[in-house]
């Protein structure tokens, strides 16, 4: 089969499509044949090695795993004799955990998967590309917010960054919670957010949320280009702020400051500072087939590459102005 692969770290340049044995399904896996997977900041952040700190799992001098990719959707191929849950032609749709990487990433023809993983049956009114668009980035949002956010019907909820991967999910899941949701973006995005359900939309660019408005519950950011002190002017007496990605400059812990910082802060203010990493959870991945189904969630794409062309499509999430999801057809 085809897959992609990559034996050092770098930039783009480092994937190369290559030829590799097909998968095995062991005992309680099921073999699926990708149909689509979708692109995460985790898979540049694997690719390049960085921070360097990522490399004290994935590998110090080269990647211990070859593959990249979590997300999926596709088609069961075959099942082993210990799986109940599927059967050769159901159509799924999950994300591999990150432990299961030296199995082999997503951005390839066919996956294994065990079937206790994130992985269930695809959504019928989603595309395998809108499936595969879902998990990694979905799990971010339900997380952050049900989670860290502890998010209530009423909530004033503003979430910074909302026209990238995970905000368009948080947009419209805090929705779906009962707040009163306030988006901030580029110009460019403003109608898009205003119709995935945010009550409020700002424009960045022309106006300073930290400035104006009204105090939030809730604060999910996800830019990460704002300092703490802005964010905590707008920020309820009471109120939380759920730190979610942000800039990935520095070598060495690059994106870990902005949690640090958080946990730091925490220790003496009142206001509620959570750092989170969102992790796979089959459960969650239950409560948002439901929601999509229902047509209360519905994915947004920015882009679709082929599996040949994964090196520019992470290139261009790299420069970070992606509107929704990457998407990689197979």
């Amino acid at each position: 089969m085809k897959a992609i692969r990559y034996h050092r770290y770098g930039s783009p340049d480092v994937l190369a499509l290559e030829e590799v044995d097909l998968p095995v399904a062991g005992d309680n896996d099921v073999l699926v044949r990708v149909r689509a997977a979708s692109v995460n900041p985790l898979d540049f952040h694997f690719m390049r090695g960085t921070p360097y700190l990522v490399r004290s799992q994935a590998g110090l001098s080269r990647p211990k795993a070859t593959g990249l990719g979590a997300d999926m959707a596709g088609r069961v191929e075959a099942v082993g004799r210990n799986v109940t849950r599927f059967q050769p032609g159901d159509e799924v749709f999950g994300a591999r955990d990150l432990n299961e990487r030296r199995r082999g990433g997503t951005f390839a023809e066919y996956v294994s998967i065990h079937q206790d993983r994130a992985v269930l049956a695809k959504p019928a009114n989603l595309t395998f590309e809108q499936a595969a668009s879902v998990p990694i980035a979905a799990f971010t949002a339900l997380q952050a917010l049900r989670d860290k956010g502890r998010i209530q019907p009423g909530h004033k909820v503003l979430v910074n960054g909302a026209a990238g991967g995970v905000g368009t999910f948080a947009v419209q899941l805090a929705k779906a919670f009962g707040a009163e949701v306030t988006g901030v973006c580029t110009s460019r995005n403003l109608e898009m957010v205003h119709s995935i359900g945010a009550d409020t939309v700002v424009d960045y660019t022309r106006d300073d949320f930290t400035r104006t408005g009204p105090r939030y519950d809730l604060l999910v950011d996800l830019a990460g280009n704002r300092t703490l002190s802005e964010m905590r002017r707008v920020l309820a007496p009471k109120g939380t702020l759920v730190g979610v990605g942000g800039p990935v400059d520095g070598l060495w812990i690059g994106p870990l400051i902005g949690p640090a910082k958080l946990l730091a802060l925490s220790l003496v203010v009142r206001q509620t500072m959570a750092p989170m990493l969102a992790h796979n959870s089959r459960d969650d991945l239950v409560v948002l087939r439901d929601l999509i189904e229902a047509g209360t969630v519905v994915p947004v794409i920015d882009r679709t590459y082929p599996l040949s062309q994964v090196p520019e499509a992470i290139r261009y999430l790299e420069h970070g102005h992606a509107r929704g999801k990457v998407v990689i057809t197979v």
